[in-house]
């Protein structure tokens, strides 16, 4: 919906062929390249040497509200941490920038499905495409 190239999956996460992921992908694994690698922090370094702009989502002392995200004209990589530790310190490290999602309340957490989309949405929107 948003026009990603592809999701590379790290860690403790389903990847295809997984019955879960086709019943809630709804064929997207075949119009979305995915590929899964084992260290994350070997991705996001190799993803740093070929230039993108790499995004860190996380609430951490450093990060941004989502509103205040400049992109500029950059190729874009969007970290996510899993749903109960979040985004690990030594990826936060490797981030050009760190954002947070605004969260008002008791609870200051999000699925990390939901906080893609909200994430994805503001990028596209700040694109203008």
């Amino acid at each position: 919906a948003f026009l990603i190239k592809k999701i590379i999956l790290c860690g403790i996460t389903a990847s295809p062929p997984n019955r879960g992921i086709y019943k809630s992908s709804l064929g997207a694994t075949k119009s979305v390249d995915w590929e899964y690698h084992n260290d994350k922090i070997e991705v996001i370094r190799q993803l740093k040497d070929q230039k993108n702009y790499i995004i860190g989502v996380e609430q951490t002392e450093k990060s941004c509200q989502l509103s205040k995200l400049e992109i500029g004209n950059k190729s874009i990589v969007i970290i996510l941490g899993n749903e109960v530790n979040g985004v690990s310190q030594d990826a936060i490290n490797l981030c050009d920038q760190v954002i947070e999602i605004p969260q008002f309340g008791t609870k200051h957490s999000l699925n990390v499905s939901v906080a893609a989309g909200i994430v994805m949405w503001e990028i596209y929107k700040k694109l203008n495409l």
